[in-house]
């Protein structure tokens, strides 16, 4: 038995096809291939606090991660990362600079992939055969992670600063001497702080492998400026097919790098969507307060794991219309509310009882769709929306 609850809940189709690449198992999570494309971050803890970098993966992951990174400078940090493998509840990445015996104690410990950063390894191409020894045997992946502000002495002399073409080379260099010991469980990332060099550099990168892409404009800056810069960048990329993980790198809490991954995925259509709010941007013809409204609604459903388009909209010229095509929408005006459900107007409410309506109503609907509002699960017999 089905529910008509009203207009057909429409679903955005993948802006591009994905480029071909071969696909990794980074513990659990598929890498490449047709695999959804997953969102990272890392742990800003001292690794060697096994209980605080614990914390704060499972924060992490509540917000939606699905691999963290984190980071090995001392032999402390390596000591606590067979504990922290083991009791995460996502993959563990270990990343590595400076010095290549941390690559071995990681795989030892159990962790699901190492990063690596050969611009900056003590003699790291003498150390490929060991490691990709040690990596096959475990089954363990390696991202070859090249940065702009680490870039291997060589191609830097080449090419005299961090160009696509050397952040390119120097990464298909480094894999390359892997592929000659038969290794090719390999992720690469080439990071620049630039959003036009990093897609430059991508797309040249693309066009030369058939390896999985790790996207990351690295040192984006603080959450404003970061957001934008990544959002343009993954946008630009991801539209194109290439990617097939991210971590937006922010200064600013991980969880809040998930939030933006998480949003950009959904905007794309790369990731069903979560609560999605819609609201005008104000203007004289309002009759409501939108911003402090569109505030208030996202406060009161944000703990709603279900998929959710709620329009906010404050006059008559487009609010109707909006509201009709949301899930669950409010036209204001005259310090009242009409509030839809499914393209229907179900009741009119006054101003102060906006917010309150549209949770009891985004409730019902979830009891309606049998779904758990709170985890995003089937409690009991689906409704089919059509």
């Amino acid at each position: 038995m089905s529910v008509d609850l009203g207009i057909p809940t429409v679903r955005t189709k993948p802006i591009a096809k994905r480029r071909v690449s071969r696909q990794i198992m980074v513990g659990s999570v598929p890498v490449g291939g047709d695999a959804p494309i997953s969102v990272q971050s890392m742990t800003t803890t001292v690794t060697a606090d096994v209980n605080a970098t614990l914390q704060q993966i499972a924060e992490l992951t509540a917000a939606g991660c699905q691999i963290v990174r984190v980071a090995v400078p001392s032999q402390d940090d390596a000591d606590a990362l067979p504990e922290i493998a083991k009791r995460s509840p996502i993959p563990v990445i270990a990343d590595i600079h400076f010095q290549p015996k941390y690559v071995f104690a990681a795989i030892d410990a159990g962790c699901a992939g190492v990063r690596v950063n050969p611009g900056n390894i003590k003699k790291f191409d003498d150390k490929v055969a060991e490691i990709a020894k040690a990596a096959s045997d475990a089954g363990v992946p390696i991202r070859i992670g090249v940065n702009a502000g680490s870039l291997d002495p060589r191609f830097l002399k080449k090419y005299g600063k961090a160009t696509p073409e050397a952040l390119v080379e120097s990464a298909l260099w480094e894999c390359s001497l892997f592929e000659e010991h038969g290794f090719r469980d390999i992720k690469i990332s080439v990071k620049h702080h630039d959003p036009v060099v990093m897609i430059q550099a991508y797309r040249l990168l693309a066009e030369r492998c058939d390896y999985p892409l790790h996207l990351g404009v690295t040192e984006a800056g603080p959450a404003f400026q970061g957001t934008i810069k990544s959002a343009v960048a993954f946008g630009a990329l991801l539209a194109e097919g290439i990617g097939d993980t991210i971590r937006v790198s922010l200064s600013a809490p991980p969880v809040e790098e998930v939030k933006v991954g998480t949003q950009i995925l959904e905007a794309l259509g790369l990731r069903e969507r979560g609560l999605e709010i819609v609201s005008c941007p104000s203007c004289g013809r309002a009759q409501v307060d939108v911003y402090t409204l569109a505030e208030q609604v996202q406060a009161g459903l944000s703990g709603l794991k279900m998929p959710l388009r709620v329009a906010v909209m404050g006059c008559v010229v487009n609010g109707p219309g909006e509201a009709r095509e949301a899930d669950l929408g409010v036209a204001s005006g005259n310090g009242k509310g009409q509030i839809f459900v499914k393209g229907k107007v179900i009741k009119t409410v006054p101003e102060s009882q906006i917010v309150e309506t549209l949770i009891e109503e985004a409730l019902r609907l979830a009891e309606e769709m049998g779904v758990d509002p709170e985890s995003g699960e089937g409690t009991g017999p689906q409704v089919v929306v059509r």
